[in-house]
């Protein structure tokens, strides 16, 4: 790829100069908040230092400290090192130019505890230049930095950071040719937590204008549950779950008291009840105060009203899991019923799976109840509160099958993301393409992302029908893409009666 100095541009720290590459410049870590170390750490963002003279905006920012075990990672990411972890990126068709672009602004998934900006897999280049739009993507705390709650410190400051970046974005996109009055957040798995999360946050009112939700994970903690996996979290490490006594353990060797809790969460079955078979421990808490309800109550309520939402999943959600986990096939009837007893929808889950799915086997039930509970009903149900609080939503299905692990990995979790920014041979896209290479219909169906997104970004139409609650109209996005009534339909109903409060802790 050629690339070659490109203009500086000013913000309100100082001046920054970008790479021209291919058609659009490019400008890599951006602080927008300063370093969260030392009497920063555990502690909303902090605002910036200023700088002197052009700062070189060529390289990715380091990533902030994380699960290394998560989805079998081994060893030290191929990044920078360094504090300075809050970071922004951007790419733009022309930097400050007098035309304002829509803005796109990235939020990665990761479990709350993995994923950086700097990924392969979320090079923006063929999404802003597809869509001539401007995109942003930025780090946040992730883990304990990020989501342990702890005395002394704020809750969800993976969040404070979001909104941190989200106002960096309002008081200086325009430098880069974008629009701060036309922001889309969008994200995926856990950044879906996060766009979420903002919908329902009031700190996050009026910085954005539209939001897209990618399989939307139904885990939120109680401010109790938090709490108490904070403690144990803590007591891995031998020291109390305070701010003060976590903040005496330098941050990348801190991430192995989490990494060391998730691999036994099951332990706590008894107390933690649904999140303990998850390989989490970190989640949004519903503190009350940063975070006040939940995301579909906030929106039931009519927080998003004045926002437009684009919601979706992937058929094929848990799979990713199973085929990960070498279970794919092997699952019992034992493990059926459990899945059924533990994740279904009320006590009666078990007897109304079975009687929705006869026909079902043992592995298609365990499959089916996880991807419901973890996914595919968290997404819908907030479309269906956006609609109830007098808002708008599109909703779509990718049923698409992954062509990589032999053909089974369907229509996975994850798969959207290297479809969306076109990343085939990047970070998941390797297990997801793996030996098949790129069929053209992906790269079709890729294109169809890009423009319905983009347009959704430009305009708040993504090409399909609104959802509302008679017809239910989908956009199911596969080889022919098609829109009908939700595919979904017998599991709706399952669980149509039931809300999605914030997980809570059992005493």
């Amino acid at each position: 790829m050629t690339t070659a100095e490109g203009p500086v541009v000013h913000t309100t720290a100082g001046a920054l100069r970008g790479r021209d590459e291919v058609g659009l410049t490019v400008f890599r870590g951006i602080p927008f908040a300063a370093p969260p170390v030392g009497e920063h750490r555990f502690q909303a963002p902090q605002p910036v230092r200023a700088w002197d003279g052009v700062r070189q905006a060529y390289d990715f920012g380091p990533p902030p400290p994380q699960d290394m075990a998560f989805q079998g990672r081994r060893g030290e990411l191929d990044a920078p090192g360094g504090d300075e972890w809050l970071t922004v990126n951007v790419w733009t068709p022309e930097a400050g130019a007098s035309i304002r672009r829509p803005v796109m602004v990235w939020i990665y998934g990761g479990a709350y505890k993995a994923g950086h900006a700097g990924s392969p897999g979320y090079d923006a280049q063929h999404l802003a230049r597809a869509g001539e739009v401007v995109v942003v993507t930025f780090n946040h705390r992730l883990g304990i930095e990020g989501f342990a709650r702890i005395e002394g410190a704020p809750a969800n400051r993976g969040l404070l950071d979001q909104v941190a970046a989200l106002e960096w974005v309002r008081d200086n996109i325009a430098a880069f040719g974008g629009d701060p009055a036309q922001v889309t957040i969008f994200g995926e798995s856990a950044g879906a937590g996060g766009v979420a999360s903002l919908l329902a946050m009031p700190s996050a009112r009026g910085l954005f204008h539209r939001a897209v939700v990618q399989s939307l994970p139904g885990t939120f903690f109680s401010d109790e549950l938090a709490r108490d996996v904070a403690a144990e979290i803590a007591r891995e490490a031998g020291l109390a779950p305070t701010a003060a006594a976590l903040s005496t353990v330098d941050p990348r060797q801190l991430t192995a008291a989490g990494e060391t809790l998730g691999g036994k969460m099951r332990e706590y079955a008894d107390r933690w009840g649904q999140l303990a078979p998850t390989p989490t421990p970190f989640s949004p808490v519903v503190d009350g105060e940063v975070l006040p309800t939940t995301p579909w109550q906030a929106l039931a309520d009519g927080a998003g009203r004045d926002v437009d939402l684009l919601v979706g999943h992937n058929r094929d959600e848990y799979r990713l899991f199973l085929v990960m986990g070498g279970q794919l096939g092997k699952i019992t009837e034992e493990q059926a019923a459990w899945a059924l007893r533990t994740f279904g929808p009320g006590p009666d889950g078990e007897r109304a799976y079975r009687s929705a799915f006869p026909e079902a086997a043992p592995g298609e039930l365990y499959e089916r109840v996880q991807t419901d509970w973890l996914f595919n009903m968290p997404s819908l149900q907030l479309a269906e509160a956006q609609v109830a609080g007098g808002g708008r939503a599109h909703v779509y299905e990718l049923t698409w099958s992954a062509p990589g692990a032999g053909g089974t990995l369907g229509a996975c979790h994850g798969l959207d993301v290297p479809l969306l920014f076109g990343t085939y041979e990047a970070d998941l896209g390797n297990l997801l393409f793996m030996g098949s290479g790129v069929p053209d219909e992906a790269r079709k169906l890729s294109a169809r992302f890009r423009s319905s997104w983009t347009a959704f970004a430009r305009t708040g139409e993504p090409g399909w029908p609104v959802y509302d609650l008679n017809e239910r109209l989908v956009q199911v996005l596969d080889v022919e893409p098609e829109v009908r009534p939700s595919p979904e339909e017998i599991s709706r109903r399952l669980w149509e009666a039931y809300e999605f409060p914030a997980l809570r802790l059992h005493e």
